[in-house]
């Protein structure tokens, strides 16, 4: 079989050059011949169908490591991995969408029609140290309209300190805030925690090092805010389906987005606890801030890196789609923990939305 020039291959399947030595690199798409003596790449014809599978796929936005995932699989089995990706696109564009529509509206000078309906939710919330630590870093509030949970760092005073004072930035939003301002109102909580922290360390330079995660929702009508940093996850179950709607802002996450490693070598990576984001008592960094639509029927596990760093995924999802009684659903979430060895503190809060 006549191999091809790393041009002819590019112009054939539609990749650039600089995107066939970057697949080459990571394993994606290697090529069947490389010359000993000037580095020429050759590809074999029998090779375009994966490389434009690979393009198709980067189109979609796919990330480099499912990409990979995918290429690997059979047919049958690699599309319904790219059916479940494709369905948290969607989640995750619905919810931009609506915030989109409500900036526009904003910053037009108009007055944006927000759903009335209104929703309550049913939750449930649970924290436990665990067998290895001997303090629990994480704090937790739960209320009619707002969820949090927070993971301190900083060693045990520090970090529960910073924790318990984030949460307390945010107790006084459990109240009814318009749904315009529900995204403001999470931000200058989250920047009066970072205020708070800040305080704290010029009080005492030996809470230097101090900080906390934080993962937020609250509520106005059908309208929910999200704000979030670092790795404590918030989840939404939906129509039987399990999906992350929060982002890790974390070293090993921005890794595997680059294909740098796989999701398998994240654990075991010596960098897997370091955060890249997180509110501080020193620099400022930004939450991520969504807006979302509520739905009856619709069941939100927020949790910290103690529960999703430990328990395997599909045993969360299993108890998420299964166990009806969020108390109990909180029960066996930190069970799972728990039973897998329990190295982290662990917190979650299971909330149920009706009408």
């Amino acid at each position: 079989m006549e191999l091809m020039t790393s041009g002819e291959f590019a112009r054939a399947s539609g990749l650039s050059r600089k995107a066939l030595r970057l697949y080459d690199e990571l394993g994606l798409l290697p090529p069947a011949s490389v010359d000993p003596d000037s580095a020429y790449r050759f590809y074999a014809p029998s090779q375009l169908e994966q490389a434009r599978l690979v393009a198709w796929l980067r189109r979609l936005g796919m990330p480099l490591t499912g990409i990979r995932a995918v290429s690997t699989l059979p047919p049958d089995r690699a599309a319904a991995e790219l059916a479940a990706y494709w369905d948290t696109v969607e989640a995750e564009t619905a919810a931009r969408r609506e915030l989109a529509t409500f900036l526009i509206g904003y910053l037009s000078g108009r007055e944006v029609a927000m759903s009335d309906n209104a929703l309550t939710i049913r939750y449930a919330v649970g924290s436990e140290k665990g067998p290895v630590r001997e303090d629990n870093e994480d704090a937790a509030y739960a209320g009619a309209r707002l969820l949090a949970v927070a993971d301190g760092m900083g060693g045990h005073s520090a970090g529960e300190r910073a924790s318990a004072a984030v949460i307390d930035a945010l107790r006084p939003l459990d109240t009814q805030v318009p749904d315009g301002e529900l995204l403001n109102a999470l931000d200058h909580a989250v920047r009066r925690a970072g205020s708070s922290l800040r305080d704290l360390v010029t009080g005492d330079p030996a809470l230097a090092g101090m900080g906390t995660t934080l993962t937020a929702l609250l509520w106005s009508g059908s309208q929910l805010g999200l704000v979030h940093i670092g790795d404590s996850r918030a989840y939404l179950v939906r129509d039987g389906k399990v999906f992350q709607i929060t982002h890790d802002h974390t070293v090993v996450q921005s890794l595997l987005d680059e294909g740098k490693i796989t999701a398998a070598e994240v654990a075991s990576h010596p960098q897997a606890m370091m955060l890249l984001r997180a509110i501080t008592g020193e620099d400022q960094h930004e939450p991520d801030l969504q807006l979302r639509e509520a739905r009856p029927g619709d069941r939100y596990l927020l949790c910290s890196d103690g529960l999703h760093r430990t328990a395997a995924a599909e045993d969360i999802a299993q108890v998420l789609r299964t166990v009806a009684d969020p108390g109990q659903a909180v029960t066996d979430l930190i069970a799972l923990a728990i039973d897998a060895g329990g190295p982290d503190n662990v917190t979650c809060i299971v909330a149920d939305v009706t009408e």
